[in-house]
């Protein structure tokens, strides 16, 4: 089977596809999202919890997402031979935070198709979806200590707006929020993969770690 063993330019990488998602794709969307947590979030969130996450529940979530008909959200996937190997979503906001109407509100990748561009070929999908609903700006969440998730978004151009403590599932969690004020300029990023100037916020982030 072919793996990407090198993070070599994806154009090279045959038979990747791009893709809304369907309700077939529930429980490979639910087994992407739970391996992707398991092995980012391990030393981040109690193992206890990490263990016990069950696919047919996750399944379910994601049927009900996916069956609910027209709604400002918007699921892709990515596949090679027709297998799902990540997946990314969004949705318009109820009320705008920090100026933003917008959110990113997944993106994962089975652990070989990671580094060679697909996350963002998976954002930019979302982006124009979103903005077809009239998104101008987008925000995304991740727990303050996955790393690799801040440092993939700060090159993106994403700016820091917040940490802050939040519960999931009754564990006291701290998260941080970055945010893209300028869709175009993200999308033309994701699509050329090139990352964007870093702003003051990012800059200031750096020094500060």
């Amino acid at each position: 089977m072919w793996s990407l063993q090198s993070a070599a330019s994806l154009t090279e990488a045959p038979g990747i596809v791009i893709r809304r998602a369907t309700p077939r794709d529930a429980e490979a969307i639910a087994r992407v999202r739970i391996d992707a947590w398991r092995t980012t979030y391990r030393g981040l969130i109690p193992a206890v919890y990490l263990d016990g996450m069950q696919v047919d529940a996750s399944t379910a979530l994601w049927d009900k997402i996916l069956t609910a008909g027209p709604s400002p959200a918007s699921v892709f996937v990515a596949t090679h031979a027709d297998e799902v190997v990540g997946f990314a979503a969004g949705s318009m906001l109820a009320e705008p935070k920090f100026g933003l109407n917008a959110e990113l509100t997944a993106v994962y990748l089975r652990r070989e198709f990671q580094r060679v561009g697909l996350g963002r070929r998976l954002i930019a999908a979302v982006i124009d979806a979103q903005r077809a609903h009239g998104a101008t700006g987008m925000i995304v969440w991740t727990i303050a200590g996955n790393k690799p998730a801040r440092a993939f978004y700060e090159a993106l151009g994403a700016e820091l707006l917040v940490e802050q403590t939040f519960q999931w599932d009754g564990m006291d969690l701290l998260e941080a929020g970055y945010g893209w004020r300028d869709l175009d300029a993200l999308a033309a990023a994701c699509r050329a993969g090139q990352v964007l100037p870093e702003t003051e916020s990012t800059r200031e982030d750096r020094r500060a770690g």
